[in-house]
């Protein structure tokens, strides 16, 4: 990301956003106790963002009277939560059809997504070998325990800070990279869950801390990439991860957290986080 300009607290940016996103233009704004700073992501629209620029500076109506309504129309729609960051919210909007059935066919749903088949036999609980599952073509299985939640509140904290984190990623690097984030963290995440015997576990939460690793990665080592993370919103996360593997977490009722899960999902983040910003720093 390209620095182009600073912009005090009070002024409404909202009309160059709508412009800059009818022209398709990469941006991201970010914001400090200042003011506003906008990023330009391809250095080659940076005439075509100045020029807008200019346009916005002197007054000038920068879209259409008809394009420019029907932006505002549909600014709080669903549509423009996915023109923003479409894998992101597509995340979200899958794990809430997740959620729904469970609800609707409990178990047959749970049984349908774990990292291998489970049932029950004779009144105990029967799992398949992974193995096997591989072998007859359930290869969803690697990924899918990530869309199970078993309860509103495991809901609510993994989605929120999906959207959080996410929403940077796909917004400065696009969907290409969040989409590779997601699955290897997915992959890592349940595997390494998997690797201690548990086989019912789900949670988005080991792709929320690969991609918290890799956005914190981002902003450490290239500080002008646009990448945003409060420091104390890593040291909470990190904190939070430490505790739910100590024994006095069960002892307050947060005893069934994939650890590992998290615990493998941040190491890809932080790989990936460090590999591509490697990348940035050498560019």
């Amino acid at each position: 990301m390209y620095r182009v300009l600073r912009l005090p607290r009070d002024t409404d940016t909202r009309p160059l956003r709508e412009a800059l996103w009818a022209h398709r233009i990469g941006h991201r704004f970010t914001e400090d106790d200042e003011g506003y700073t906008l990023w330009l992501a391809n250095p080659e629209q940076q005439d075509e963002m100045l020029r807008l620029l200019e346009r916005w500076q002197r007054g000038e109506p920068l879209l259409p009277t008809e394009e420019r309504v029907r932006r505002r129309a549909r600014s709080s729609t669903l549509l423009q939560t996915f023109a923003l960051a479409p894998l992101t919210a597509a995340l979200l909007v899958l794990c809430l059809i997740v959620f729904g059935l469970m609800a609707i066919l409990g178990d047959l749903a749970i049984a349908m997504l774990t990292i291998v088949p489970i049932g029950v036999v004779n009144g105990s609980l029967s799992t398949g070998d992974l193995t096997t599952t591989l072998a007859s073509g359930q290869v969803w299985r690697l990924f899918s325990p990530a869309l199970l939640h078993f309860g509103w509140m495991h809901l609510i904290f993994n989605m929120m800070w999906l959207w959080y984190f996410g929403r940077q990623v796909e917004s400065i690097q696009g969907s290409g990279r969040m989409a590779l984030l997601v699955a290897a963290s997915m992959l890592g995440g349940n595997i390494a869950q998997y690797a201690t015997g548990t086989v019912l576990f789900g949670g988005m939460s080991g792709v929320d801390f690969a991609l918290l690793g890799y956005v914190w990665l981002m902003s450490r080592r290239v500080p002008h990439s646009g990448f945003f993370v409060p420091q104390m919103l890593v040291v909470f996360m990190l904190a939070w991860m430490v505790f739910t593997m100590t024994d006095f977490a069960a002892v307050v009722g947060f005893g069934n957290v994939a650890n590992e899960a998290h615990l493998g999902g941040l190491v890809v983040g932080l790989a990936l986080g460090w590999y591509y910003s490697g990348r940035m720093r050498r560019s």
